[in-house]
């Protein structure tokens, strides 16, 4: 048995280290934790902080406010890994990633209160496994801002730049989470904000910036990565899938030899116009999903919805939106200045979803003032006009080659029943980096079911699709997206 001085001692000694860690976990900036969030009751399933890094623009004139919400894994914040996750556009708020796909809440279309809608735990967050950063970027995207507009001209190569310091001073902000691994993740246009911002921290890495920042790798979700590919995925995938006949693919293919972004035939000109016409009318962000289009279909929502305008073909199904994340209307990409959503809305259609359920709830003065962001961010939308945004970081794939040669491991993952960045494109331009196949194509599951189709390559590069799900693949495949994504990080077999 302990003599009695002996166990005061220990007594003693436990509660000073516990006194420790409690400093050492709680080192994150005063004033950053959201307590509540209106719409939701309950208890938070682990810690939640949001609020602003304010970083120099090179020149040292103006500021950027970029904004993020940190959501504490719910499993083991202190070894799980650290991932920052970014929404595409460019110009949109990677809160669409938060609100609608692997966010920790979901909202209930059934429900409203006080005129808000209500939220629900997600089942499938992506915190369940990892500590996630939601980031709106570049500055004038989402509540991020500066007081100078003039810096609202940006580009690819910027944005790492800005992106990269926002993370150097966030680590400094949360030093508990230095040592975790951390992981690069993004979709759509972040096909090109993901490897960008990763040769960016590669560097930082390697010229001894401090704090060192742990970087293992990154994964792309049905992500623009290089013109021609991606310029040249949509006819295979629309026949592949049934959507044109053989002769109109065959047509198309003689006539455009095979080049369908950058020719000069009229007759493939004449091809691809039968292909837009048969196309016309469907969900490009997912083929299998209905097109909410009808105006007259706002009698069947709850009358509390029609109260802030809504109007669905549904009782609002709240996960499908208007503008969709995606890379403006379809790939590809071109370099230089690229038009943003509310250009192109002047000479196109709305393409299918709706996302003013999140506008209504982020526009709301009670969850702004709960979730930090401030006042002088102007109003939340989706995407953004605020901005000019050029392309300028060339085609991705030499980045792709460079990171794996630096030893990053990389997932590439596609939704195959989305039309904007086909899986076909992104399954071509894998296959193109010459790596040898060391696992091959073959089916993966997800609770006892073929969830999809995966290609491992040397220098750990591997290719995914899953099975059904349009271009937010954890929207449309949440659990098997978990599934997939804990996997991996874990360096688990898919």
């Amino acid at each position: 048995m302990a003599k009695p001085g002996l166990l005061c001692l220990v007594i003693i000694v436990f509660c000073m280290l516990c006194c420790f860690i409690n400093i050492n976990t709680e080192a994150a900036p005063q004033g950053s934790l959201v307590k509540s969030l209106p719409g939701f009751t309950g208890s938070f399933p682990s810690k939640h902080h949001a609020g602003y890094v304010t970083i120099d623009d090179e020149d040292n004139q103006t500021s950027k406010n970029l904004y993020y919400y940190f959501v504490v894994s719910e499993k083991n914040p202190s070894v799980d890994p650290v991932v920052l996750w970014l929404n595409g556009g460019p110009g949109c708020s990677s809160f669409d990633g938060f609100v609608y796909e692997h966010g920790p809440f979901n909202f209930d279309a059934a429900k409203q209160e006080g005129g808000l809608p209500t939220l629900q735990l997600n089942p499938h967050s992506w915190s369940k496994v990892s500590n996630m950063i939601y980031l709106d970027s570049p500055a004038g995207v989402g509540f991020s801002y500066s007081v100078d507009a003039s810096i609202y001209e940006t580009g690819d190569l910027q944005t790492a730049f800005d992106t990269h310091l926002f993370l150097l001073k966030w680590f400094e902000q949360f030093p508990e989470f230095v040592g975790n691994e951390f992981y690069i993740a993004g979709e759509s246009y972040a096909g090109v904000y993901v490897p960008t911002l990763a040769s960016d921290v590669d560097k930082g890495i390697k010229s001894g910036v401090k704090p060192v920042i742990n970087f293992k790798g990154y994964m792309v979700g049905n992500g623009v990565c290089d013109r021609s590919f991606d310029g040249n995925a949509l006819v295979p995938f629309a026949h592949g899938m049934g959507l044109i006949s053989d002769n109109l693919y065959k047509s198309a293919e003689v006539t455009c030899k095979g080049n369908y972004n950058n020719y000069n035939s009229k007759d493939c000109e004449l091809a691809l116009s039968k292909i837009e016409k048969a196309l016309h009318g469907l969900n490009i962000y997912d083929i299998l999903e209905p097109c909410y289009h009808n105006p007259s279909a706002s009698s069947q929502l709850p009358e509390s919805f029609k109260q802030l305008g809504m109007s669905n073909n549904k009782s609002l199904s709240v996960r499908k939106r208007m503008f969709g994340r995606a890379w403006p209307y379809r790939a590809p990409v071109k370099d230089g200045l690229i038009p943003l959503w509310p250009q192109l809305m002047e000479s196109v259609r709305v393409p299918c979803i709706d996302d003013r359920v999140a506008t209504v709830w982020l526009n709301n003065k009670q969850v702004r003032k709960a979730i930090h962001a401030d006042p002088d961010s102007g109003e939340w939308s989706l995407c953004t006009g605020n901005i000019r945004y050029y392309h300028n970081a060339g085609s991705m794939i030499s980045y792709h080659k460079n990171l794996t040669a630096s030893g990053y491991r990389v997932l590439i993952y596609s939704g195959d029943h989305d039309m904007c960045v086909p899986f076909t494109g992104t399954q071509a331009w894998t296959e193109s980096l010459g790596y040898e196949i060391v696992d091959e194509w073959r089916p993966w599951t997800s609770n006892s079911q073929v969830a999809g189709y995966i290609q491992g390559y040397a220098n750990d590069f591997t290719f995914l699709t899953i099975k059904g799900a349009g271009h937010t693949v954890p929207e449309y495949k949440p659990q098997e997206s978990l599934d997939f994504y804990s996997r991996w990080l874990k360096g688990q077999t898919i």
